[in-house]
């Protein structure tokens, strides 16, 4: 079971550091607001964080 618990451990880490070296400081705040909306049973802040997300990912419509 610490063996399963360590693994989540490193993949969150390093989708945060993904996250944080491909899309800065808003794409960080757009996953900690999603992360904080679903362990708070939040729709309002999860659906706020991932339209962050979203915004971030497909960039700027031109």
């Amino acid at each position: 079971m610490p063996a399963i618990a360590l693994l989540a451990a490193v993949a969150a880490v390093a989708a945060e550091q993904l996250v944080q070296w491909k899309y800065g400081p808003m794409g960080i705040a757009g996953l900690l607001l999603l992360t904080v909306g679903l362990k708070a049973k939040s729709p309002a802040c999860s659906s706020v964080g991932a339209g962050v997300l979203a915004l971030m990912v497909t960039g700027p419509a031109l």
